[in-house]
């Protein structure tokens, strides 16, 4: 391959892109890729992939979606580590009778 052609056609792929990240969907490949797997990447990546015909732009819906599963994936994570977390508070005697007499004076 002529790599004139080979980078000419990244610059132009990546120029057609208009966000910093993109959404690709790689394609099955001979060396053992697999299809269907979705994969945020930085445009430039992902003109290479696309040239290199190991990955395809996903569609406004396929990008949507993943985004939205990386999203609840994200939020089950930090609820998992909220809920692993011991919150523990200790309070004297002392702390409590200010607030007790406070109460019973009113």
């Amino acid at each position: 391959m002529d790599l004139k052609v080979y980078y000419r056609k990244i610059r132009a792929i990546e120029a057609d892109i208009s966000e910093s990240d993109v959404v690709v969907v790689s394609q099955e490949t001979p060396d053992g890729g697999r299809s269907g797997v979705k994969t945020e990447v930085s445009k430039r990546l992902a003109a290479k992939l696309v040239v290199e015909g190991k990955a395809r732009r996903a569609t406004k819906e396929e990008a949507a979606e993943y985004r939205k599963q990386v999203k609840e994936a994200n939020r089950k994570a930090q609820e998992r580590a909220a809920a692993s977390e011991v919150k523990i508070a200790i309070v004297s005697d002392a702390d409590l009778r200010p607030r007790r007499t406070s109460k019973t004076r009113k």
